[in-house]
């Protein structure tokens, strides 16, 4: 039987792309003083909802038509990236879906430590010049946070192809999520500044990912693939 022409084969529809767009939570009373990690109980402070109001605000605005329509809004079940999902949801009259792989990185007997002290160890040089060869004591490390990362990020993508999500999540988190797309080691994951509230748009398709956007925290009108 002769095989069929080119022109008489079927060719499968391309893969659409999907748009992430990576929220960190807004501030909490202890931001920048303290590694809360995942310990219950940490909400959002005045200035923090005030972020999460104005970034609900900007995406709302890109999203408004003819922009892409975002069909789902996912959170990191702690109660700063719930607080900082919820009015992004409002807006777009979504509801919010936990979802733990987008948790903040497992930071074990360091957990609700001061950070001016932790820099006195010796192993904060490891953790800013060698994290892909270092493991909290108690938790996670950092490979495996960025791996975690990785497959929740690739499972909502087939999830959501051809769509637009947010993903409200943490610092380290997608900064290891910004290192993978961009091709980038682990070990200089720490070189990526995530803003509260900031925005980091990929675009992930069939050929992979496409950072559009890095730590923004003005106008979303630019996230379009060139």
């Amino acid at each position: 039987m002769a095989a069929p022409s080119p022109r008489s084969r079927k060719r499968s529809p391309p893969v659409a792309s999907t748009l992430v767009l990576l929220v960190r939570h807004g501030t909490t009373p202890t931001t920048g003083k303290v590694l809360p990690g995942r310990a219950r109980g940490l909400h959002l402070a005045d200035a923090g909802r005030a972020q999460a109001d104005a970034v609900a605000a900007r995406i709302a605005q890109w999203a408004t038509p003819p922009g892409p329509k975002v069909t789902a809004v996912y959170a990191s079940p702690l109660e700063r990236t719930r607080e900082t999902a919820a009015p992004i949801a409002a807006v777009l009259g979504l509801k919010v879906t936990a979802e733990r792989g987008l948790l903040e990185c497992d930071f074990g007997e360091w957990t609700g430590k001061e950070l001016k002290e932790l820099g006195k160890l010796p192993e904060w040089t490891t953790v800013q010049r060698f994290p892909s060869g270092f493991r909290f004591p108690g938790g996670e490390s950092f490979a495996g946070m960025q791996s975690r990362m990785i497959d929740t990020l690739g499972a909502i993508c087939a999830r959501h192809r051809g769509e637009a999500v947010v993903c409200v999540s943490h610092a380290d988190p997608i900064k290891a999520a910004v290192a993978d797309a961009m091709g980038t080691a682990l070990d200089l994951f720490q070189r990526i500044v995530i803003s509260p509230c900031s925005v980091t748009a990929v675009s992930v398709g069939p050929t992979g990912p496409t950072v559009l956007a890095v730590n923004s925290t003005g106008t979303l009108k630019e996230l379009r693939p060139s």
